[in-house]
């Protein structure tokens, strides 16, 4: 294809990716998309926690996500019943979430840090049916009427032990009902942050996952198969933790290095003694491993570090230089909030290119992309500015328990409207412009 590709059906201009489609499997639930072709990597450690050296390998991942999920199913969790995760970073988390998934239901992951009365609008918007958290965040949980499962250390009593209830559904695995999962069921129900005052939960399906999955790593080539290290610091019940570094590091058979809370000297010496090769962090950091001396303590030539990626903000260009002068060798890039639709770096040993810096990316495989004029609905050609409207099968299945909202955000032709003001230019890469200020909407990827 020619880069940015077009087509004009019914008058309308859509914008392709410039790459050929790729497949996405028809019968596979996300647990079993991400795990599958783990039996050559049984031994290889797939997280380990940053400071305590903790890890799961894939055998205990594989053996661990099908145990909590009878587990669950031994509790009574039935099709489609919502599973509030309310944990900082650890090494169980993904086990946690795919086990979820995989006893047929939903996954919402929920700030740790968050004030209690937060905690609690997501537990009763999602009808939670069980709560998993840890000792230190039990209080701000335990008067919502809900069975509360604690994973860590702590023993409490009227809760029930995350290891224990392991063990007991090991020895009751009969006579448990197991329901059928399908690609069209939910598994996962990120929520909004709420900037508008209502908190939205955004209903993700397993095919929207795999899809997504397959579109975003599209251009990892088989080289880097279970060769990745990847530091897991940006929070995993933000979607993107979860299924941009957990799910997307698992799929690939690497490793993620897992980190709770960010503090520099911790940091830099995990990028050491773990070998890091790819860090998602956001700019503020960036800054420190710039301007702290603390940095100037490590042998940075010991670093293994090849690329970083800075999510949630963007990144000052003097600061980017600073960061390259500084470090050699590491490649730096930013996530933007479209990284479901585009992505900035390919393999150029797969002949995929680099945007352009100021650019969000050049638009994924298996996406449709049109810009519209949001006066008339009308779509734009190139270089013209209009709202960027996305179609795949990435895009949410809706917002909970709220048509009217979901209807304001995907048409009836099924394009989700992002608010966003962008345009595509000769190349096929897309640059954002600005935001419809007054529509503010919740992607249904990136929730933050």
């Amino acid at each position: 294809m020619e880069n940015g590709a077009q087509s004009i059906m019914q008058d309308e201009i859509i914008f392709h990716s410039k790459y050929p489609p790729v497949q996405v499997p028809e019968d596979m639930t996300l647990p079993e998309f991400v795990l599958s072709n783990a039996e050559p990597y049984l031994d290889k450690v797939a997280f380990v926690d940053a400071l305590t050296g903790k890890g799961y390998n894939y055998g205990e991942v594989t053996r661990d996500v099908k145990r909590f999920a009878n587990a669950l199913r031994s509790l009574g969790l039935r099709k489609g019943r919502v599973v509030v995760v309310v944990l900082p970073n650890v090494p169980e988390y993904a086990i946690i979430a795919l086990g979820i998934m995989a006893a047929c239901g939903v996954f919402s992951g929920a700030n740790p840090n968050a004030h209690s009365s937060e905690i609690k609008k997501q537990v009763e918007a999602a009808d939670a049916k069980i709560i998993v958290t840890d000792g230190s965040t039990y209080d701000k949980v335990k008067d919502l009427g809900v069975p509360v499962i604690i994973q860590g250390g702590d023993r409490i009593e009227g809760t029930i032990h995350w290891d224990e209830l392991l063990e007991a559904a090991d020895r009751a695995n009969t006579g448990i009902i197991e329901e059928k999962v399908h690609q069209d069921d939910l598994c996962a129900l990120p929520f909004s942050s709420g900037t508008t005052g209502l908190s939205k939960g955004v209903m993700l399906t397993h095919r929207n996952l795999v899809a997504n999955l397959c579109s975003s790593l599209f251009s990892v080539g088989p080289e880097l198969i279970g060769q990745v290290t990847i530091l897991g610091l940006i929070p995993f019940f933000h979607i993107y933790g979860l299924a941009g570094i957990c799910c997307a590091t698992i799929r690939n058979k690497g490793k993620v290095v897992v980190m709770r809370r960010y503090e520099l000297r911790a940091f830099v010496s995990a990028l050491i003694t773990h070998q890091i090769t790819f860090a998602p962090i956001v700019p503020p950091i960036i800054l420190g491993l710039v301007k702290n001396p603390i940095v100037d303590d490590f042998d940075l030539s010991k670093l293994k570090l090849r690329s970083i990626m800075t999510a949630a903000a963007p990144l000052a260009p003097e600061i980017l230089t600073e960061f390259e002068k500084k470090f050699p060798g590491v490649q730096a890039y930013g996530m933007t909030e479209h990284s479901c639709i585009t992505l900035t770096h390919g393999d150029p040993n797969m002949g995929h290119g680099i945007a352009k810096r100021n650019s969000v990316g050049f638009i994924l495989p298996n996406l449709e992309v049109k810009f519209i004029d949001p006066e008339t609905g009308r779509s734009l050609p190139k270089n013209s500015p209009g709202e960027i409207c996305v179609r795949s099968q990435c895009v949410m299945k809706g917002y909970y328990k709220n048509e009217y909202e979901t209807a304001l955000t995907i048409d009836k032709e099924g394009w989700l409207h992002t608010g966003d003001i962008g345009y595509i230019d000769d190349d096929g890469d897309v640059f954002l412009v600005d935001r419809i200020k007054e529509l503010i909407k919740y992607k249904g990827f990136q929730v933050s």
